[in-house]
C-alpha cells in the first residue's frame, strides 16, 4: 500500500536575464526563486490498483514519482510504501519497485540489450531460474527477439521503450511506476504494451502508477485518476464518476451538401470543414433529436454521428475549471 500524507517540496532555482553582461554578473551575485513543486498533497493507493496520475507539464507529477521512488526527499510530510520510507531505505525499497521514465534510460548505451539485462539481474540479485523465466516471458510478450542482441543506441524510441519496460520487471517488482510508457510507440505496439501491463496487474497483482498525457492509455489501463495541478491534488476519483460529471455534453458531427446548416440556441460550433460540421450541444437547452431535426431543416444531411465527451475533452475541461 502507498500512503502519501501532507508532502511538500520546494526547489531553489537560479534566475538571470539574457545577455553576456548578465551572465558575468551572475557569477558573483545570483538571484534565486523558490518554486513550490508540491503543496501538501495526500492520497492512498491500495495494493493491486492501477492509477492514472495526470496533470499539465510542471504540475508536480514527476516530483511525486521521484519522491515515491526515493530519488528525492520531501521538505515535509510522510511517504510510506509497503512499510518503507523510500529515501531512508533506498536499497530495500528499490528491490520492490520498477520504474520506467520515458525520457530516461536504464539501458547501457553501447552494449547489447541482453548485457544490460544481465547487469540488472546482478544488481538486483535475481536468481538464475527466476531471471530466465522472466526474460523468456517478457521477450515473448513484448516481442523483443533480435532486439536483445542490439546495442541500445541503435534502437528506435519504440523499441527502446519495450526494452525499458522489460528491464523494469526482471526482478518481479510489487509496484511499477510508469512515466509516459507508450511514448514513441506505433499503434500496434501501444496496444501490445497496454495488454502486457494489464496482464501483469491481473496475474501478479502489481500496483501500477501511470503518468501520461495520452488519455487513451488512461482509458485502457486505469479506473481511478488523480489530477494534480500547481502542486495540489485537485481531483481523486474514477473515470466512471468523471464521465457522469460530463454526461450532459454531446457532440454531433454532420456531413452535408448544400447550404451551411444554421445553428440554434444550445448549439455551439466546434469545428467547420467543407461539407462537415462538428457541433457541441447543451441537452439542457436542446435535445439531440431536436438539434438533428434543426440541422436537417436547413441543409441536406448525408451522415450524422453523435458522441459523448472524450477523455481528452474531460481533462481539458477540468484544467479550465481548476485554472491550470
Amino acid at each position: 500500500m502507498i500512503r502519501i500524507q501532507n508532502i511538500n517540496k520546494t526547489f531553489r532555482v537560479a534566475k538571470r536575464q539574457a545577455g553576456f553582461h548578465r551572465a558575468v554578473m551572475a557569477l558573483f551575485s545570483r538571484e534565486y526563486e523558490l518554486v513550490r513543486a508540491l503543496n501538501d498533497i495526500s492520497f492512498i493507493i491500495k495494493d493491486g490498483e492501477m492509477v492514472g496520475y495526470i496533470g499539465p507539464n510542471g504540475a508536480g507529477k514527476s516530483t511525486t514519482i521521484k519522491i515515491m521512488c526515493g530519488i528525492l526527499t520531501p521538505d515535509s510530510g510522510m511517504c510510506d510504501i509497503d512499510g518503507r520510507i523510500p529515501w531512508n531505505e533506498r536499497i530495500a525499497h528499490v528491490r520492490r519497485i520498477g520504474v520506467v521514465f520515458g525520457q530516461r534510460s536504464q539501458l547501457w548505451w553501447d552494449v547489447p540489450v541482453i548485457d544490460s539485462f544481465e547487469l540488472i539481474r546482478d544488481i538486483y540479485k535475481v536468481d538464475e531460474k527466476s531471471y530466465k523465466n522472466n526474460l523468456d516471458e517478457l521477450s515473448t510478450l513484448l516481442d523483443l527477439g533480435e532486439l536483445l542482441k542490439t546495442p541500445a543506441r541503435t534502437l528506435s524510441l519504440g523499441q527502446r521503450m519495450r526494452c525499458e519496460i522489460a528491464a523494469s520487471l526482471l526482478h518481479n517488482p510489487r509496484t511499477l511506476f510508469l512515466d509516459e510508457p507508450t511514448i514513441g510507440l506505433d499503434a500496434v505496439s501501444k496496444i501490445a504494451v497496454r495488454q502486457f501491463i494489464k496482464k501483469q496487474n491481473a496475474e501478479r497483482g502489481t500496483t501500477v502508477i501511470l503518468t501520461t498525457h495520452d488519455m487513451q492509455d488512461i482509458e485502457a489501463l486505469t479506473e481511478r485518476i488523480l489530477l494534480i495541478g500547481k502542486g495540489r491534488i485537485l481531483l481523486d476519483g474514477s473515470l466512471f464518476e468523471l464521465r457522469k460529471r460530463f454526461s450532459d455534453r454531446k457532440t454531433i458531427v454532420v456531413e452535408y451538401s448544400g447550404a451551411i446548416p444554421r445553428l440554434r440556441e444550445g448549439m455551439t460550433l466546434v469545428e467547420s470543414k467543407e461539407g462537415q460540421l462538428n457541433v457541441a450541444i447543451d441537452p439542457a437547452v436542446i435535445s439531440v433529436s431536436d438539434a438533428i431535426t434543426n440541422l436537417a431543416s436547413t441543409t441536406d444531411l448525408l451522415d450524422v454521428s453523435v458522441s459523448g465527451v472524450t477523455a481528452e475533452e474531460m481533462v481539458a475541461a477540468m484544467y479550465k475549471e481548476y485554472h491550470i
